[in-house]
């Protein structure tokens, strides 16, 4: 579904490579996520990818269709959700995604009825027909993912999808990037939030200052645990953000280790403890103890002072 090959990107008047020699391949019905430190080259290769930004060698295939050679059927198979909601603020949600249609052709009646189906998804509905300016950070970043979604594209590209998004609006992007897969689709998207990742894909790449660290399968339990660990261990400077991190997980196992033998202790000790009996005299008291109770409750109500009586002054008494 996508295929890169040597891709190489440097930037007018700098002589650092953004990206260099970037090699990976993501499959059909695949949810592929994109690891990087800021700055580590990401949002430069998904512009490559989607051909904002031309690149200086390399190959990048969609669908088999080159993105320099062939660009115009490349990206038709595509749908794109930028970081940064670069759209139409003066137009109302369904005249963005309309236009948005155009562009990839998409017939009137057929648009028309993904417009609603998106927007109840979303629970974008009330809010179609105002300016998209109105909208909150949530509301611009559902009516980018409908409008990337109208031509129901191969590949689905997707830079920092979810930050700044309350819980119930990941999750409904969540739900639409399995779907998507379900259905033989492809979800590349970068991110930051490592655990997401470890629990939505199905591989991961990272990458450090432009090159590919490694590709990882997370189908392996291991690889899933020890994500954040890896991360660190190809994106830090030095050792001691791993060391830390070593340290932090033992710290917590012990702690759980020692709280759970505990446990088990204080369980097998009452097993084996025999019942302890009350004596009688114990248990007269116990009795008697709401009894005692009443008694002096009792005996402070006798034993209570009136209150003096009130006496009130007339006009004619001052």
């Amino acid at each position: 579904m996508l295929k890169i090959d040597h891709l190489c990107k440097k930037y007018i008047n700098s002589d650092v490579y953004a990206v260099k020699d970037l090699c990976m391949e993501v499959k059909p019905g695949e949810m592929f996520g994109f690891l990087g430190l800021n700055g580590a080259g990401k949002s430069t290769t998904i512009k490559c990818i989607t051909g904002i930004y031309p690149f200086d060698s390399g190959t990048i295939e969609i669908d088999g269709h080159n993105i320099k050679t062939d660009s115009l059927n490349a990206k038709l198979s595509m749908g794109y959700v930028p970081d940064n909601h670069s759209v139409y603020e003066k137009l109302t949600g369904r005249e963005y995604v309309n236009h948005v249609a155009d562009l990839y052709y998409v017939d009137k009646d057929e648009r028309k009825k993904r417009i609603e189906e998106f927007a109840e998804k979303f629970r974008l509905s009330f809010a179609l027909d105002r300016q998209i300016k109105g909208y909150s950070h949530g509301m611009k970043q559902k009516i980018c993912i409908i409008a990337a979604l109208i031509h129901r594209p191969k590949l689905w590209i997707l830079d920092e999808p979810l930050m700044g998004l309350d819980p119930q609006s990941i999750n409904d992007i969540i739900l639409e990037m399995k779907e998507h897969c379900k259905q033989g689709n492809t979800v590349f998207f970068s991110s930051h939030n490592i655990d997401m990742v470890a629990k939505l894909c199905d591989r991961v790449a990272i990458i450090r200052k432009g090159q590919l660290c490694e590709i990882i399968d997370l189908h392996v339990e291991e690889n899933k645990a020890t994500l954040e660990e890896k991360f660190l261990a190809y994106t830090a400077e030095n050792v001691t953000a791993v060391s830390a991190l070593k340290g932090r997980k033992a710290k917590r196992a012990a702690k759980k280790a020692e709280k759970a033998a505990k446990k088990q202790a204080k369980a097998e000790a009452t097993a084996a403890a025999p019942a302890q009996e009350v004596s009688e005299e114990k248990a007269e008291a116990i009795a008697e103890a709401p009894k005692k109770q009443l008694r002096i409750i009792s005996r402070r109500k006798a034993n209570k002072v009136p209150n003096p009586p009130r006496f009130h002054m007339s006009k004619g008494d001052k």
